[in-house]
């Protein structure tokens, strides 16, 4: 019973300094991914829900998550072991320059990228980054329901969704919008009000770039979120393209 306790009190020491969970469960070999939510500007409540799911889904899937805030687990030796990398509501300017040249390899030797939300409002003064995610984040209207067409059924986190989607979220603007990105969703502005994009108003995309692949989907404000099965059956299908276990 002593040693039960023991174990206990030193789970959740770690988890109070490090902001990090256990992994989710053995997995397959090189079957991991890591869950980064490092936030310097606006931190999103959602954030320990998605935790929650993203661990979740990783049992439903036989992939291992690691979650952590910690970015100096960003090296070239520990990143290797990850076959995707997903930002869940990440904010403001959180690597240093050494964290970003391992970031860079990672995705040049073949690694996947999930951007989930939050993920545009972050490195807004790193072009790469840029590239990689897509788009930053441009300002939003409050939370409120509105349709999302689903045009391109090429992509496994579009095919499982209708081709009309209803629901409530935080409807991001975006800016530096980059080429090469194949949008499979698109919001619809005369379904709710503050939208600046017009009809073509980017709700998610992917693409590959520098040898990766990437995903971002601008899904994942509130907490509901996390437990709405659509949403999260659109997330399995985006990080299981990005690890390759998809076409």
């Amino acid at each position: 019973m002593k040693s039960l306790v023991l174990s206990l009190f030193s789970i959740f020491l770690f988890l109070t300094i490090t902001g990090s969970t256990p992994p989710s469960g053995p997995g397959k070999p090189g079957d991991t991914i890591l869950v980064f939510s490092k936030t310097k500007g606006f931190r999103h409540k959602s954030i320990p829900d998605g935790k929650l799911a993203l661990l979740k889904l990783g049992k439903q899937n036989g992939i291992r998550v690691d979650t952590t805030e910690d970015a100096s687990v960003f090296t070239s030796a520990n990143l290797r072991q990850y076959k995707t990398l997903v930002f869940l509501s990440t904010s403001g300017e959180v690597f240093d320059e050494e964290q970003k040249k391992a970031f860079q390899e990672y995705i040049r030797k073949g690694g996947g990228f999930v951007g989930i939300h939050g993920a545009t409002t972050t490195e807004y003064n790193w072009p790469w980054y840029n590239q990689l995610i897509g788009a930053y984040f441009d300002g939003h209207p409050k939370p409120q329901n509105a349709s999302i067409d689903v045009w391109n059924r090429d992509h496994p986190a579009s095919r499982v969704l209708p081709a009309r989607w209803n629901r409530f979220d935080e409807w991001y603007n975006y800016k530096s919008i980059q080429p090469g990105l194949t949008v499979i969703a698109t919001v619809d502005e005369s379904s709710y009000t503050g939208g600046k994009h017009g009809r073509i108003h980017p709700f998610a995309w992917y693409h590959e770039f520098d040898g990766g692949r990437s995903f971002y989907t601008g899904g994942g404000h509130t907490p509901e979120s996390y437990s709405e099965p659509l949403f999260m059956q659109h997330v399995q299908e985006g990080i299981l393209w990005a690890m390759k276990r998809r076409k």
